[in-house]
């Protein structure tokens, strides 16, 4: 039977857990374990394809042509694992199916609820991506504790630790502890009101990972384990990183994987990062240095367009050259015109977008490149 590792998120959204998902998993893997990851998403859109880019970023498209959440392309650029339709639920989804089974007369006229029915379809989702061929499964719920659409994902995952075991199941809360300037502190209530609502609720997490602009010292990691019913050795820094790839060596520095081994009793084989040591090295010292410009109308949100600028920043590890992004609003160029815009470019990329708006800038974009000889 696989392991299983539910993560959730406190205080506020965009603390980066499916980052965290995606280093955890990078890091079990390279202990050699076979590892999957799954988002459950606790809005009602049915899949993330209707979204506004501005609304929740990309639209990441898995091989089987599934549209889903934009951190299904952390999990597979930081684990090469392939995702499809399995790894992305949305309540939208999981609501669907199951009135879908009310009106075929699926549950014999009982009366359809929240629990058990919901919540089953949830477990259920879970079980489809939890095959043999994996040793640990590990899934991220989206939103916050204490959004009222999140409660049905949670009491799944609260139900789950008794459906297969407690051995094979860890909580993993990600929280905020933030730094007061004026007092200069950190200060660990935002993470204290966060797990008070997880354990209301009937989880208590077996690691806390602490988000941070800075170190945690000792007393403070004392202090969240002291108040927080955890051991010290789980409370795990998340601070603050030049790249997002450094964030399984610093994972490992702060002993997750062995945490994680010991709670699951997982093999105890030392992780091999020494792939991810090297593209930090690349990364922060390059060889080379070029600019490409980025020419797109949704780029006042940039994880509109995240897998594409992953594919740049890959493309200089991979030629030990620093990427450099010059984002360009394309209505901009249809002001200002393509040459005062775009001069700096060794590089123009031009992604795809909906509606007419930017259209003509787009292909302004695209007319200089081709006269100037731009790539």
């Amino acid at each position: 039977m696989p392991k299983y590792i539910f993560v959730t998120g406190g205080v506020v959204s965009a603390l980066g857990k499916g980052i965290a998902v995606a280093a955890t998993g990078a890091l079990l893997k390279a202990k050699g374990l076979k590892v999957t990851m799954q988002k459950l998403d606790p809005y009602i859109n049915v899949d993330p394809g209707t979204l506004s880019p501005f609304e929740h970023g990309e639209v990441y498209v898995t091989d089987d042509g599934c549209e889903t959440d934009l951190d299904l392309g952390h999990y597979e650029r930081f684990t090469h694992v392939r995702t499809s339709i399995f790894n992305n639920y949305t309540a939208g989804k999981i609501y669907n199916n199951v009135i879908t089974k009310e009106r075929r007369g699926d549950y014999l006229g009982d009366t359809v609820q929240v629990v058990p029915h919901i919540t089953d379809e949830i477990k259920n989702a879970i079980k489809s991506v939890a095959t043999e061929e994996y040793d640990v499964i590990i899934v991220e719920i989206g939103g916050t504790v204490g959004d009222i659409e999140s409660l049905p994902f949670l009491e799944a995952i609260r139900q789950f630790r008794y459906d297969v075991g407690r051995e094979n199941v860890l909580y993993m809360h990600l929280t905020l502890v933030p730094y007061i300037k004026a007092t200069g502190e950190l200060k660990s209530k935002p993470t204290q009101h966060s797990v008070k609502e997880l354990r209301e609720i009937g989880i208590q997490p077996d690691v806390l990972i602490c988000r941070s602009d800075r170190p945690l010292p000792p007393d403070m990691k004392m202090n969240i384990a002291l108040h927080y019913n955890v051991y010290i050795y789980a409370v795990v820094a998340a601070v603050d990183v030049e790249t997002v790839y450094e964030v399984p060596i610093h994972f490992k520095a702060e002993g997750l994987d062995k945490l994680i081994e010991k709670k699951l009793s997982l093999n105890q084989q030392e992780p091999d990062i020494s792939m991810w040591e090297e593209v930090v090295k690349r990364i922060k010292e390059p060889k080379f240095e070029t600019t490409i410009a980025i020419v797109g109308k949704y780029i006042g949100l940039k994880d509109a367009y995240k897998s594409l600028t992953e594919a740049l920043t890959h493309g200089g590890i991979a030629n030990n050259a620093r990427v450099n992004l010059l984002w360009v609003d394309a209505e901009e160029i249809e002001a200002k015109g393509a040459e005062n815009l775009l001069s700096e470019a060794d590089g123009i990329l031009v992604p795809g977008g909906f509606g007419n708006r930017g259209i003509e800038g787009k292909i302004e974009a695209i007319r200089y490149a081709r006269e100037k000889k731009v790539p």
